[in-house]
């Protein structure tokens, strides 16, 4: 799929604050994006120092959406304040934003943060994953007809995490972490998301080539 960066530089543009940086989430970051997935961008902005240093707390999170000939875009953004306190409490979510090769917007700050949340990583990032792949689990496990998109998180989030632990990387890429996990029925689950609406349901053909030891 071709990234349109331009428009969705200019949706970064239209932000009320200075932005660290703007990277591109979700699906597309992901591997699976559908032919009607919007466009997740993630990032962080920087408050005024007067607000910084002032007695009201300023926009922690700001949230902005636009269509751009017809390219619907998702911009939520946390003040670096707090972005800062999610890295140190080791949110693997915030990391992901911060290495995804997608890059909307960067500036040297942003290599340099890069380099801070390096020496961030630890161990205890597992139990972010482990947690984040429970409550996806969950949501697919209630929905009936079940949807590919929870599953394909499911997989996803236990890869990355797996992946992180092993090499102390960031690789949120489902294709690409399935090339040394090997999990044969991926590439099928990538393939039916692709191909088809963002909220499709799971074929009966694909559920029933997964071992059953995944679904119990």
């Amino acid at each position: 799929m071709q990234l349109d960066y331009q428009k969705m530089m200019r949706h970064v543009e239209s932000h009320p604050y200075p932005l660290l940086f703007a990277t591109i989430s979700g699906a597309h970051l992901y591997g699976f994006p559908s032919p009607d997935s919007d466009f997740d961008l993630r990032g962080v902005h920087l408050l005024p120092l007067e607000t910084v240093v002032g007695l009201e707390e300023g926009d922690q999170t700001v949230e902005k959406e636009g269509i751009y000939d017809g390219l619907e875009i998702d911009l939520v953004t946390h003040d670096a304040e707090k972005f800062f306190r999610l890295m140190l409490k080791r949110n693997g979510y915030v990391l992901e934003q911060i290495f995804s090769p997608l890059v909307v917007h960067s500036t040297p700050e942003h290599e340099e943060l890069k380099s801070i949340a390096t020496n961030c990583i630890t161990r205890h990032h597992a139990h972010h994953y482990l947690g984040f792949a429970a409550t996806q689990w969950k949501l697919f496990a209630k929905e009936s007809p079940p949807r590919v998109k929870p599953l394909l998180y499911v997989y996803r989030v236990l890869l990355t995490g797996i992946h992180l632990m092993q090499t102390g990387e960031v690789e949120a890429n489902l294709a690409t972490l399935n090339e040394s996990a090997k999990l044969s029925y991926i590439d099928e689950l990538i393939d039916c998301k692709r191909t088809g609406p963002e909220k499709g349901p799971l074929p009966s053909l694909t559920w029933n080539s997964i071992p059953a030891s995944t679904s119990d």
